[in-house]
Parts: structure tokens; sequence; C-alpha cells
């Protein structure tokens, strides 16, 4: 059973990684080789599904964290990721950083992949970490929960645009809706996921290399106005390729200036230009020491690709190897409610195989029969698949790797904080869906 094979090999790495202390790369890679024997994949042919994985992974991740962990260092290292922590710790005091840190990661994970966003904001955090003395989780945890909300739930992300078009659903009104439902479930277990027992035992530092250990005097900082400038000019350029693209349509030149410019990669190019310009003095006297500076970015993020990259051989196994198929055949003939079932496919296919965009798309696929002459608003379905796409994010998604890196966790530590908390965060969006259409159907009688 296709099913019971994920269960035993996420058991499997959990052993590898724990018990053997196994690297996470060779250990997501034996665990993938092994997958793919069991499922049938020709043997000839496993190399290139593990390479193709990785490919499509470190191909999407690659350009946006590497040149993201520069930016982060370069203006770590000048100082301004400092200024704007200290700005940040004016503004709502230590005792509410929490609170700038969901404000903060919504307003910037509106448009922004979780991926992107997470590169851009993650310094700061670390250096409110390094000057209030707070716990690392205790800051960079509602960041990472307000990001996942955002990212998972709302349009013009790539999954719930994916949904949109297949329900026919307005791309507006489902970001209207679902703010609704993002907002108050996300900041709920932004504030609340730190403070639980298990959690807030936990004590990791810090990675090496990531922010400069460096504490400034104001007079050696930059200003808050450039500093500012250059942590929102990636956002900026994104924002509005993001809102051109929605209002505008054709073929013009103009319209493929603004996508290339606000294409993640890009935008973090030039911000990571624009910063060595404004910055680089206060680095050092030569273009050698920013070198450095972006240098041990690049070194600290070498491992943490690595990882990411391997998750992406073992999701592209599982969907390889006909899982996703074998779930979509399992629930065509389930009869409930469209937005539970729509949810709950999306919720299994997340399990199964990692990939929120996958999951999505095959739930989206499940349930369209159901959305004709069923009444439920097109907008809200895309919300209950959406929700659903956030659940259970443990080993065999490559974005739990990434937290789990950057956080400097465990294996166990990053299932018990992430997975529960993307899980937690799916059913309170499913109860918010419900409510939005109950709230619809009210307003349109």
């Amino acid at each position: 059973m296709p099913l019971l094979v994920v269960g035993i090999s996420v058991l499997v790495l959990l052993l590898l990684m724990t018990r053997l202390r196994l690297n996470g790369f060779a250990a997501l890679l034996l665990v993938a080789v092994g997958v793919a024997l069991v499922q049938g994949i020709p043997v000839a042919t496993i190399p290139d599904v593990l390479s193709e994985g990785i490919g499509d992974q470190i191909g999407d991740t690659m350009l946006t964290i590497g040149l993201g962990a520069m930016v982060g260092r370069v203006m770590g290292d000048a100082g301004a990721a400092q200024r704007i922590a200290g700005k940040l710790l004016d503004a709502f005091g230590p005792r509410w950083v929490q609170v700038a840190m969901v404000v903060t990661s919504m307003l910037i994970g509106v448009t922004m992949f979780y991926e992107v966003a997470f590169v851009i904001i993650v310094p700061i955090a670390f250096t409110l970490v390094r000057v209030t003395g707070a716990k690392l989780l205790w800051v960079g945890l509602p960041m990472s929960i307000a990001l996942s909300t955002m990212h998972s739930f709302l349009p013009p992300h790539p999954g719930p645009t994916a949904v949109a078009a297949t329900f026919h659903a307005s791309v507006g009104l489902t970001l209207f809706y679902g703010l609704f439902v993002a907002v108050p479930a996300g900041a709920l277990i932004a504030l609340t996921w730190p403070r639980l027992p298990f959690v807030a035992r936990l004590t990791p530092a810090v990675p090496k290399g990531l922010v400069s250990d460096r504490e400034f005097t104001d007079e050696e900082m930059p200003g808050l106005g450039w500093s500012l400038f250059v942590a929102l000019f990636p956002v900026v350029l994104i924002v509005a390729a993001a809102v051109t693209d929605m209002a505008a349509s054709g073929d013009s030149p103009f319209l493929h200036v603004v996508a290339f410019v606000g294409s993640a990669p890009i935008a973090l190019l030039l911000t990571l230009c624009l910063a060595v310009w404004a910055f680089g003095p206060r680095i050092g006297r030569s273009l050698s020491d920013v070198g450095a500076s972006c240098g041990s970015a690049a070194q600290a993020m070498a491992m943490i690709l690595l990882v990411i990259g391997a998750g992406g051989a073992f999701k592209n196994v599982l969907v390889e190897g006909g899982i996703s198929d074998y779930i979509k055949d399992v629930t065509d003939g389930w009869s409930i409610s469209p937005i539970v079932l729509a949810w709950l496919v999306a919720v299994i296919l997340r399990i199964a195989l990692g990939s929120a965009t996958v999951a999505v798309v095959t739930a989206s696929g499940v349930a369209l029969p159901l959305l004709a002459g069923s009444g439920v608003h097109p907008e809200v379905m895309v919300l209950a698949v959406a929700c659903g796409s956030i659940a259970f994010s443990h080993v065999n998604d490559p974005g739990f790797w990434l937290f789990k890196e950057y956080f400097n966790l465990s294996v166990i530590e990053a299932i018990k904080v992430r997975t529960s908390y993307t899980t937690v965060l799916a059913v309170l969006g499913l109860g918010g869906v419900l409510v939005v259409e109950w709230g619809l159907d009210v307003l349109s009688v």
C-alpha cells in the first residue's frame, strides 16, 4: 500500500538521522532510493528521478536563498539589520517584539514566497535575539508562522493561484476572503506557539555565519532611511510585479520587463548590488572585504541547500512512484461536503508528498467535479484546498529543512515545532473557511 510505504520511509529517515546520526543529505537520498525501488521505479531511471527532484528544488530555491543570505549578511555586517531591529524595539518595546515580527512578516508575506520573505526578515530576527537576549524561537517562530500562513492560504502565491484558475475563482475575492481567515489564524498561532512548554524549553543558538556578532554603536550604523530602503527594495519590486500581473494583460515589452525585474532572484540580485553600494564602505575599504562577507554567508548556506535539494529528491520519488495518483483514485468515490473533501485530500497529499503545490493542484482536480451544482463559492473552495496544503509539514517537505537548519533544531525538535503548528493552522483554516461560506450564504439570502 503506497501510504504504508510513505509511513515506513519517514520512520526509517528518522531512525537514520536520530539514532545513527547520519547527515540529513545522505539520509534523505538513501531513503529516496529505497522508496523508488519499492514503488517499482526502474533502476536505470532512479538517478534521473533523484537529479530531477534536486534540480527542481535547488533551481527554485538556490538563487533566492543564496542571494537573500548575502543581502542579510551585508546588512548585518554594516549595522543596517541592527538599526532596523533597534527601531522595531523602540516602536513596540521588548515586551511586544513578537507582535512586531508578526506584523512585519504578514505585511511582507502577503505577496512574497515563504523562502524569499524568510531570508529577508530572518537577519532582523537574529539581530533582535542578540540585542534583547531573548530565545531564538521566541522571536523567530512568530515570523515563520506568519509567513507560512500567508504563503499557503493566499494568492498571488503559486498554490492558491493555480487552484483559483482550476475553479475559475476570482483571485481578488479569494485574497479578500482569505485575509479574514489567514490573519486571525496566523496571529493566534504565532503568538501562542512559542509559549507552549514543549517549544519554550528549546534553546537553539543562532547558526554561525548567517549574521554578524558585532555590536554597533549608533554612530557606526547607517541611517534608518537607507536601512529600510535596502530591506524593502526587493519587496517593492516583487509586489509591483505581482500587482501588474493581476491588473494588466497583454504582451507588451513593459510587462516583460516588470516581470523580469520583479522575479525573486533578479530582485534580490539588484538588492545585493544596492546593499554593496550603500553599505560596502561600512564593511571595509575594498570590495574584497564585502566579498568576504558574502562568502561567509554562502559557506553557511551550503549544507542547508544540500539538505533542501535532497528533500526535493525524496518528494520527486514519491510523485514519480504514483502515490499522488493512488490517493486521487481512492478519494474519488468519497461522498462528503465538497469543502471538507477538498481540504482532506489536500491534507493527505501533503502528508504523503510533502509538496504543498502538488497537494493543492491534485486536490483541486479531485474536488472540481463536486463544485458544479454544490452552491459552494469557488473562492471558498480555493481557500479550503489551500488551508489543507499547509498541514503536517515534515521530513518530505523541503521547507521543513529550511526551517530546521535556520533555527538550528534537531529533526525531532523541528517535527515537534513545525509539524504541530502547520497542522493546527490547517485545522483553524478549515474552520475559518466554513465560517466564511456560512457568512456568504447568509448575505446572499
